[in-house]
């Protein structure tokens, strides 16, 4: 998977989790749950899918490296290269 595959798969699954939200100004570099104000369990929600759709699997302990759609796309490359 590259950064492309992985921020357009992470963005799919934002718009599915939280469809009012615009996916064309999710910022790369500001944590997701400010920048479309996603609460806890949304977060969870997107971890689950991300694992479902990608067979990626994100510990708690990782949860700080995946706070942004950049964060995301570089986490996703390096666990599926």
């Amino acid at each position: 998977m590259n950064a492309t595959d992985a921020r357009t798969t992470v963005l799919g699954l934002l718009g599915e989790i939280a469809p009012e939200i615009d996916l064309d100004a999710v910022p790369d570099d500001e944590d997701l749950r400010d920048a479309v104000d996603l609460d806890s369990l949304d977060f969870l929600t997107l971890v689950e899918r991300v694992h479902e759709r990608t067979g990626v699997d994100v510990p708690e302990m990782d949860y700080d490296q995946v706070r942004t759609l950049r964060g995301w796309a570089d986490y996703l490359v390096a666990r599926t290269a």
